[in-house]
């Protein structure tokens, strides 16, 4: 139910594997076939994702991947860097790839859950504006807006971005 769109596997998965291996090769750590399948498939996706999200992922490809299995590998993703911990209204956990991604914010909606990110230059730059008069110099930030989508709002014919983001799914 979070915005997310599936690219095919190239260059950029492949760095970032190489990373995780360094990792846990630093760590003394196993490089297994489920870590990998696991790392790839995160990798893979674009957004937010869920640990039951990317255990249905990965159990497509290999049903024995178990969700302990996909909590560990996502805890030494999220040591390593190369994954980012989010915590939305809805309590739940969700990570995303972490590091070269561009800054975004959130829109979330507390009825169905979705979660759309969005980037704003003018929000940017507003964001800059106010810590400056205050004297602050912001170091990092995180804008999270929590609303109803059209649906959500009871609109007829009311649009709602989980749909969307279904329909990409099964592509």
């Amino acid at each position: 139910m979070h915005d997310r769109r599936h690219h095919p596997i190239g260059t950029d998965v492949e760095t970032l594997m190489g990373q995780f291996h360094a990792y846990l090769e630093k760590k003394q750590l196993k490089s297994t076939r489920q870590r990998d399948l696991i790392a790839q498939k995160f990798f893979s996706t674009d957004g937010h994702m869920s640990i039951e999200e990317l255990l249905h992922l990965s159990r497509s490809e290999n049903p024995r991947i178990g969700y302990a299995t996909v909590y560990r590998t996502l805890k030494l993703l999220t040591e390593c860097g190369l994954a980012a911990l989010r915590r939305f209204g809805d309590g739940q956990t969700m990570y995303e790839t972490a590091g070269d991604t561009e800054h975004h914010d959130h829109l979330i909606c507390i009825e169905c859950q979705h979660v759309l990110e969005f980037q704003n230059d003018d929000i940017e730059r507003e964001q800059e504006r106010v810590a400056r008069s205050f004297g602050f110099n912001l170091v990092r930030h995180r804008l999270e807006l929590y609303g109803l989508c059209p649906r959500a709002r009871g609109i007829k014919g009311g649009w709602c971005p989980a749909d969307e983001a279904a329909l990409r799914k099964g592509d």
